[in-house]
């Protein structure tokens, strides 16, 4: 199922399918988020939830018990309960119960999503609540695709992502299999924009840590038109693209976690976590992204 909601400026559609932004239109109709081609990439802005990235092996393990799991958790995979649809806002639920904790995740949790529209920017807030006997630690991210060229008169190496201030980020290394190397690098020094390329994304994803800027976003070089996130607050920040030619939408990805390292152990209460939650607690995040296009 689907709800829309709309202002002057923009027109947000979410499925309860994983509670994903799979449309979202300026005022002249046109198409800002990626319409997740299978071919190139099936999704539009999926929520990473109770893990990101991939975890050692696929699996975890939790009182002697194997759990399978994919890459960036299982959200984005299952059905959302619709709270809200009206005036300038989406609410979706997702609760825990003995199917997801059989299978998927033995832990009580209840997650919140919640999409409202102020202007030209869409404030995505996700909630975490602990109503269980015993401590929630998960991960969660956020992983929305743009659509890139902005119009059929541009091309790939007429938009650059910038940061609000130069920047030197530390690339936690994460080649060849998604599961963090312990390595990392510097691939920009001291620069404030770095000029997307069709072979940008050739050996996946930049996952950047130590970053002091409030925004990433995503330009167009001379036309003032652009795609903004704040992220500030969080501790990485990826940029992304399918390796397709030339590039059709790039990702920028604030998390609060990271992927599993080659090294892990397998049990789920020795993982990294975004936070840990005592019964009763709760935590949130948000990520805003304007769009001046």
């Amino acid at each position: 199922m689907q709800a829309t909601i709309h202002n002057e400026f923009l027109t947000l559609t979410v499925d309860t399918h994983g509670a994903e932004a799979v449309s979202l239109k300026n005022a002249a109709g046109e198409e800002l988020l990626w319409q997740a081609d299978p071919a190139v990439w099936k999704r539009h802005a999926p929520i990473l939830f109770p893990w990101t990235g991939k975890l050692p092996g696929g699996t975890f393990e939790v009182d002697g018990k194997t759990y399978k799991g994919g890459q960036h958790g299982f959200a984005r995979d299952v059905e959302h309960t619709l709270l809200k649809a009206e005036g300038d806002t989406i609410q979706l639920e997702l609760r825990s119960d003995d199917a997801i904790k059989a299978e998927r995740f033995p832990f009580d949790f209840v997650l919140t999503s919640t999409f409202r529209l102020d202007g030209k920017t869409v404030h995505h807030t996700l909630t975490v609540r602990n109503p269980g006997t015993e401590e929630l630690r998960f991960g969660i991210g956020y992983h929305p695709a743009f659509n890139i060229p902005f119009d059929a008169q541009h091309t790939t190496t007429d938009y650059e992502f910038r940061f609000d201030q130069p920047e030197s980020p530390v690339i936690l290394d994460a080649r060849p299999n998604g599961l963090l190397s312990g390595k990392c690098y510097y691939q920009w020094k001291n620069q404030q924009a770095i000029q997307l390329t069709d072979d940008l994304f050739a050996n996946d994803s930049f996952c950047m840590a130590g970053l002091r800027t409030k925004t990433i976003g995503i330009y167009e070089k001379g036309t003032g038109r652009k795609i903004t996130c704040n992220v500030e607050g969080y501790p990485y920040a990826l940029i992304w693209s399918a390796p397709a030619k030339p590039v059709r939408f790039v990702c920028i990805e604030p998390w609060h976690s990271l992927p599993a390292a080659e090294t892990d152990p397998q049990q789920w209460s020795q993982r990294a976590a975004a936070a840990c939650l005592a019964p009763g607690e709760s935590w949130e995040t948000t990520l805003s992204t304007t769009f001046e296009r």
